[in-house]
């Protein structure tokens, strides 16, 4: 593929003008236009090892391994502005730059203007924040489905001894209604055989746009049939159920567009088999998704009253969700289950029960992911993630950082956990001094402060001790009832 000449500059500053302006206007710290070049040309040197830029008294310069390659004053990136403005003169500031390095670097003209512009905002974003971000089309796109679910055909094919298999099918989706089974050998997509090699071949062919057909050929148990299925919205299931020693455990893996509506059904269909003593929502492993099914989920088991709150720079970004729905778990026990790899949208859950006086949180730390993004459309198929506000608990402690503390901790071994049981029956909560100190941090915390707290009860993976102490709450009220009042 022949590499271009010339920079297109007109199409990169239609995506770095409304960037820029998004950032200068949004981000949760505020920064200047003239930043937001600088750390944006230090993006080339990852590109060219030759490049640097500074700022020598009111001019920006990009520097080349022995010269100055291009300059320009500050005067125009200097506020005060609208913020379209501002990033209007920023991206004409980088498309000036970033044509004179291209010229001068075939480096960067063989990595390409995308690799470019990704380079630019990663170094940015490195002054920012860990969670903002720009996301190329290919993969803003991938993105998108996952948001929503997946235009598919609700199954997963792996490569399995000397074959490709259906390794999952999504229930309600295209393939379950085909009567599509885990364990099914895929033996073709339209015709196109495919072997055990050929796992990302097969993910290809079965990809394509809701309400197109695709055709699979499968064999099961030495018959071979062939299935015609219709590409639909498939959204992946983060709801599951069980139910044990009288007590329903609900897992939830993720918060998709529709987990609230699984969970409440799930929990209407629990308490019509008959009304548990007690509810263990889990959300170890759980990572995040939508923020509004994240207060939806907590609303399932609150009355009324404030779930969350966030906070930011921009007025909009100042926000408050109430409950305004009905405790689906009718006032039963609820033990929340957490450990280091849970986060965002479900911590925002752990915490609303937790101060709400709802639930009571046993595991470990989590993972303190606090931040809210923006999502914004660019011009050129990707997006941009910008963080414009954090999660603040009702008690005013931030999330970021810190993450959640249990009041019963299991991560420190079995005698411990053994110990803090034994102080919940007693009336005495072994959390409960750390607890009230981390509700007491305002944002910006110490790091001293944050691994203190976090070091109380460190984050880890969860363990089958984690079950097993929240059906040992549940079956002791005494110890349930001290524990849901820390501090």
């Amino acid at each position: 593929m022949a590499i271009p000449a010339s920079l297109p500059s007109a199409a990169l500053e239609s995506v770095l003008a409304p960037s820029h302006a998004l950032i200068l206007d949004r981000h949760l710290e505020a920064t200047s236009p003239a930043n937001l070049v600088l750390w944006s040309l230090r993006g080339l040197s990852v590109l060219d090892t030759r490049f640097n830029a500074e700022i020598r008294q009111d001019r920006i310069l990009l520097l080349g391994e022995d010269r100055v390659l291009a300059g320009m004053p500050l005067a125009p990136l200097v506020g005060p502005g609208q913020p379209d403005a501002l990033g209007g003169a920023v991206a004409a500031a980088l498309g000036q730059f970033y044509s004179a390095a291209w010229r001068a670097s075939p480096q960067l003209r063989e990595a390409g203007a995308e690799r470019l512009l990704a380079s630019g905002f990663e170094e940015l974003f490195n002054h920012l924040d860990p969670y903002s971000r720009y996301v190329p089309a290919a993969d803003a796109r991938e993105a998108r489905q996952r948001r929503v679910g997946q235009s598919g055909l609700g199954l997963r094919v792996a490569a399995q001894r000397n074959a490709l298999v259906i390794d999952a099918v999504t229930r309600d989706g295209p393939a379950a209604h085909a009567g599509i089974r885990a364990g099914d050998r895929l033996e073709a997509v339209d015709g196109r055989r495919l072997g055990p090699r050929d796992p990302g071949l097969a993910a290809t062919l079965l990809e394509g746009p809701e309400g197109s057909e695709v055709t699979l050929t499968l064999l099961r148990a030495g018959r071979r049939r062939v299935v015609t299925l219709v590409r639909e919205l498939v959204v992946a299931e983060t709801v599951t159920a069980e139910r044990g020693n009288d007590i329903l455990f609900v897992r939830l893996s993720g918060f998709s567009a529709v987990t609230d509506r699984r969970l409440t059904q799930v929990l209407r269909d629990g308490f019509a088999e008959g009304v548990p003593r007690g509810v263990v929502l889990d959300l170890r492993g759980n990572r995040g998704g939508l923020l509004s099914q994240a207060v939806a989920v907590a609303d399932a088991f609150l009355t009324d009253g404030e779930v969350m709150r966030t906070e930011g720079r921009h007025p909009e970004a100042n926000r408050r969700y109430m409950a305004a729905g009905q405790d689906l778990a009718e006032g039963r026990p609820v033990v929340v289950l957490v450990d280091g790899r849970t986060a965002s949208s479900a911590e925002i859950v752990a915490t609303a029960l937790s101060e709400r006086g709802r639930a009571v949180v046993v595991g470990s730390a989590t993972m303190g992911k606090g931040l809210i993004q923006l999502v914004a459309p660019l011009p050129n198929g990707a997006e941009l993630l910008v963080t414009w506000s954090r999660i603040v608990a009702l008690s005013g402690w931030p999330i970021q950082g810190l993450g959640v503390l249990p009041a019963l901790c299991t991560s420190l071994g079995p005698e411990v956990l053994a110990q803090g049981l034994a102080q919940l029956r007693q009336g005495q909560a072994p959390m409960g001094r750390m607890l009230a100190r981390q509700r007491a941090a305002r944002a910006p915390v110490l790091a001293s402060e944050t691994t203190a707290l976090r070091n109380a009860c460190p984050p880890a993976e969860g363990r089958e001790d984690d079950r097993v102490a929240a059906r040992a709450l549940i079956e002791t009220p005494a110890a349930y009832a001290t524990a849901l009042r820390v501090p």
